[in-house]
């Protein structure tokens, strides 16, 4: 497995959370990193802004809990728009300017896998992820494409539940997951750079999750 050193990485997504987790271990694998928001409108101009860069992570998505009764079809279709649609968008304007040994990281989820109540719309997203993520791998081979597919992580994405909630949710979720806790930011990034850098793995959807698939 090779490092980042010298490499260009463009991260997109917010700037905090799993994104900024990204950053840092990139920086600390000798990576130059460049970070973007989630504009698909901007990409082409981005790309040719850039003229090179060696890998491509995004962490880019739009919430879309609720149960079916309560989802909006703008809401759905935001989800999709953001991770699955997106995602294709970028392998279409950045794959060009990229080497043969570059690379795509792609952000699914547990929910692909472990359906759930009120994530119908989320899961939905994540799995239309995991099979972009196999399809762009094999047509845009040999520039590799994974996924990383994170399950129950403290990134701020379950504050708005409060405090008290919040913390029932992760204790529950702890006691039944195989690592014993829930997951970290700097979890994630760590499986990034194993995508980013282990060049004889492409076409994967890696879980991040503790064993929660397992439990």
């Amino acid at each position: 497995m090779s490092t980042l050193a010298g490499t260009r990485v463009l991260v997109i997504g917010r700037a905090s959370g799993i994104a900024r987790a990204v950053v840092d271990a990139a920086m600390a694998d000798g990576a130059h990193v460049v970070v973007a928001g989630r504009d698909r409108a901007k990409l082409a101009d981005l790309a040719a802004r850039l003229g090179h860069i060696d890998h491509v992570v995004t962490t880019a998505s739009a919430r879309a809990r609720g149960r079916i009764a309560d989802l909006q079809p703008e809401t759905i279709a935001l989800s999709s728009a953001t991770k699955a649609i997106g995602a294709i968008l970028l392998a279409k304007h950045l794959a060009p300017i990229m080497p043969p040994t570059g690379s795509f990281v792609l952000s699914s989820g547990a929910t692909a896998l472990r359906p759930s109540i009120g994530m119908l719309a989320v899961g939905g997203t994540n799995g239309a992820v995991d099979s972009i993520a196999r399809g762009l791998a094999v047509e845009l081979a040999p520039i590799r494409v994974n996924a990383v597919a994170p399950g129950t992580v403290d990134t701020g994405a379950y504050d708005a539940l409060g405090a008290d909630v919040k913390a029932e949710l992760f204790e529950r979720r702890s006691a039944g997951n195989p690592a014993g806790r829930v997951g970290r930011a700097t979890d994630v990034a760590q499986a990034v750079v194993f995508a980013l850098t282990a060049d004889f793995v492409t076409g994967l959807s890696i879980p991040v999750d503790g064993g929660e698939l397992l439990a």
